[in-house]
């Protein structure tokens, strides 16, 4: 599949999903960044947010999500991941793990190899960590990942919001948000999806 078949089949994944990503209409005014405990994305032009319903038991998908080692099991872009410390995930916890990166206009695809350090955490509540990103002839200097999971009555409300800094990426912040909205529009869908046939499986 090409990589313009592939981001397309992406975004259809993440609309039948029922996913609402932010496109912000010109002049409207933005909705308040995502925090956990009180601290949210970095400022600038490459960000972007997406959220959905989780018909699961919270408990079940926060357990599913903060598994970072089985994140290849069920997210397709994700090639591995692995902890670089023991037990939960909590502030100071760290891990590694490779995505494929297509290229495009200004990039080589690449893999890139991304270490990511839990900065803030709320046990079933919020998560967010920071990390660079590196591949050949590509980086991101800083990537922000903040999620929150909100229980309602049909499950858990999960919503995310990711931002990328570093000179090259900024060169053209258009690309970029166009593939960090695929790659977290994909990430949530698959954790719906799985998280939900889990369920049902019970």
């Amino acid at each position: 599949m090409t990589p313009t078949r592939l981001r397309s089949a992406l975004l259809a994944v993440s609309l039948t999903a029922g996913l609402l990503g932010t496109a912000t209409p010109a002049g409207a005014t933005p909705a308040p960044s995502l925090t956990c405990q009180g601290v949210g994305v970095d400022p600038g032009p490459i960000h972007y947010r997406t959220e959905t319903l989780i018909k699961a038991p919270p408990g079940a998908v926060w357990q599913l999500h903060t598994d970072v080692a089985g994140w290849p099991a069920w997210q397709q872009a994700v090639t591995s991941a692995s902890r670089l410390d023991p037990g939960p995930l909590r502030p100071g916890s760290r891990f590694r793990w490779t995505t494929p990166a297509p290229p495009t206009p200004t990039t080589p695809g690449t893999t890139l190899a991304i270490t990511s350090t839990v900065e803030q955490s709320r046990p079933g509540r919020c998560v967010r960590w920071t990390g660079p990103a590196i591949g050949d002839g590509l980086r991101i200097d800083r990537g922000v990942h903040v999620w929150t999971f909100t229980p309602v009555p049909a499950g858990v409300f999960v919503r995310t919001e990711e931002s990328w800094r570093g000179e090259q990426i900024e060169t053209d912040p258009a690309t970029a948000n166009r593939y960090l909205a695929a790659g977290l529009d994909a990430w949530v869908a698959a954790l719906k999806t799985t998280a939900e046939a889990r369920s049902c499986d019970r």
